[in-house]
């Protein structure tokens, strides 16, 4: 069954790379369809990969190779909600290894461009805290790292500091 709804993401040539990269990389995610160009288009051929239907953590989504005209941009993010440091650690480095590039607070982008929030339960938590100083101090150490460090912003909600990366 087609969903109602399915993120299009733009692709210059790379869609089903992405796609598999998704697909290995986080539960839920698989690649679902392959479809090639029925005639040529302005960035390829007949019989080249035109979109690749895919699900990335049960979100249904279409890579579209659609050429260089347009790319992502950190205004469109996935934001993946991680339950302990094995686990941010694990999908962080899979996209950082895999080419990707480090940024602050939590995102990355991937090779591809896409940008990706890799964010512990327990840092969205601390930051929604009804005692607004257990807030900003988590939200503070937030803003000093690139990885979370769950250690450090359990530190910070506790009143004291610890190192992160």
């Amino acid at each position: 069954m087609t969903a109602k709804n399915t993120l299009c993401l733009w692709y210059n040539g790379t869609a089903e790379e992405a796609a598999n990269f998704y697909a290995k990389t986080f539960p839920d995610s698989a690649v679902n369809a392959v479809r090639r160009a029925p005639s040529d288009f302005p960035s390829g051929k007949r019989g080249d990969v035109l979109t690749v239907e895919f699900t990335v953590l049960g979100i249904p989504c279409i890579g579209l190779n659609g050429g260089p005209m347009f790319t992502h941009s950190e205004a469109f993010s996935f934001q993946i909600a991680t339950d302990d440091q094995a686990e941010t650690d694990r999908y962080w480095n899979a996209i950082i290894d895999n080419g990707g590039q480090p940024s602050a607070c939590g995102w990355c982008k991937d090779k591809w461009g896409l940008s990706w929030q890799i964010t512990p339960r327990v840092l969205t938590d601390a930051v929604a805290h009804t005692d607004p100083q257990i807030a900003r101090r988590a939200f503070e150490a937030m803003m000093t790292m690139t990885k979370i460090d769950i250690a450090a912003i359990e530190a910070a909600v506790a009143g004291h500091s610890a190192g992160h990366t």
